[in-house]
Formats: structure tokens, sequence, C-alpha cells
């Protein structure tokens, strides 16, 4: 539960320091932060899947064709199950609310609020986050979101006043379910398949990365399926 408490905490934390002081950070010290961010994600990714490969050369080497075959037939899924679709009309509609936006004395407590819980509850790193945070307790994913989160929270307080903040609650409570969850299934599967996720939903998060630095298009949500799909191939084909 570390991660979904960050990530929440960020949510606060920033929406009351926009209340306070509604100067938002500079051009230059957003670029920066994008920049930082996207190197950690991509450290991070790579390190949660090279970390979850295990013996020799050519056992790494089928561990490496379950990741490969687990993306692909994940994006896949993904795409028949319109995910991207669907997480591009999310970001439209914020775009819209955001422009918009009644004046202050006529903004409504669900306009940021639902804003807010919407964009914050259903990015990509929201699951992919949650289930290493629950599987291995790894919540570096969540803290890179936090950042991501507590940004946006800045700039949206301005615009819908003190509801935004309130998405920190919707956000705890699915990350702690998805969370607590993954921790779950984690003692009642066979650890390999454990690994297998955690390496899969990794090169993922490396992918996150390649997107915040602006390096290459990728359809993220799409790649989601993958983490379900990556167990079943090592019961299928034993490889961890």
């Amino acid at each position: 539960m570390i991660g979904p408490l960050i990530n929440a905490g960020a949510i606060i934390l920033c929406g009351i320091w926009a209340l306070i002081t509604p100067r938002q950070p500079s051009a230059k010290v957003q670029n920066a932060l994008k920049g930082l961010l996207g190197v950690l994600t991509i450290i991070v990714g790579l390190r949660l899947t090279v970390i979850n490969l295990s013996g020799g050369w050519g056992h790494v080497l089928k561990q490496g064709c379950i990741i490969l075959l687990s993306l692909t037939v994940g994006r896949l899924l993904g795409q028949l199950l319109h995910l991207q679709k669907a997480s591009n009309r999310l970001g439209q509609y914020a775009k819209d609310q955001l422009e918009s936006a009644l004046p202050r004395h006529q903004r409504r407590f669900t306009d940021g609020f639902i804003t807010g819980s919407l964009l914050f509850c259903l990015a990509p790193l929201t699951f992919l986050g949650a289930v290493q945070d629950g599987l291995a307790g790894f919540w570096q994913t969540l803290a890179i979101k936090a950042v991501m989160d507590g940004l946006t929270v800045l700039a949206f307080v301005s615009t819908f006043g003190w509801s935004v903040i309130m998405a920190a609650l919707p956000v705890l409570a699915l990350q702690g379910t998805i969370s607590l969850g993954a921790r779950l299934l984690a003692q009642h599967i066979d650890p390999g398949m454990v690994n297998a996720i955690d390496a899969t939903s990794g090169m993922v998060v490396f992918s996150v990365g390649l997107v915040i630095l602006e390096l290459k298009k990728i359809s993220l949500t799409d790649y989601l399926p993958a983490l379900l799909v990556a167990p079943i191939l090592v019961w299928v084909w034993p490889s961890w």
C-alpha cells in the first residue's frame, strides 16, 4: 500500500500548495521535471524487468520470448477491446472540461472531482503501479505517477478549485484495492507467474518513459492485457 499512499498524498499536498500559492512552476522547471521523469521511468521499467529474469542465457532468452509474446498478444487484445480509444476519449473529455470551465463562482464540486478522478484513476500507470506494488512491493512506478499527478493538480486547481484534491480518495481506493488483490493473488499462484507479470509490466513502464520523453508514440493502454497474458504463457510454457 506504499505506492497508493504516495500517489494520493502527492495529489493532496500539491493541491493544498496550489491553493496557498497560486503561482505554478515555470515552463522551464516543468520541462526539466518532464525530462527527469522520463529518464527515471525508463530506468525503473528496465530495472523491474531485469531483476525478474533468472538463470543462464538460454533460460533468459526463453523468458524474453514470454515477455515479447505477452506484449504482442496483450496489444492485440487491447486493440480488440478498444482500450486506447477509450483512453483517448477520456483525455478529450478532460480537455473539453478545461476549455469550457465556468467562472469560479459558478463551478460545481463535481466538475473538478469527476475530471480529476477519471484522469488519475484510469491512467495506465494506475494499474501497472498498483499491480507491481501488490505483487512485489515495488512502489517506484506509483511514485513516478505521483509526481505527474501532482503537476496536473497544480494546473487543475486554478481552474476547478479544491474539488480536484478530493480525487485522491478514489485514487487511493482503486489503487489500494488492486494492490491488495494483487498481493492476495501472489500468495496463490506460482512465483514464476508473478515474476513474468512484473517483468512484462516493467517493459510497459519503460514504454511510458519513451512517451514522456516524446521519443515514440505508443498506444500504452492497449498493452495492459499483457499482464494477464504473461502468467498464462508461463503456465503453458514454464520458463521461470
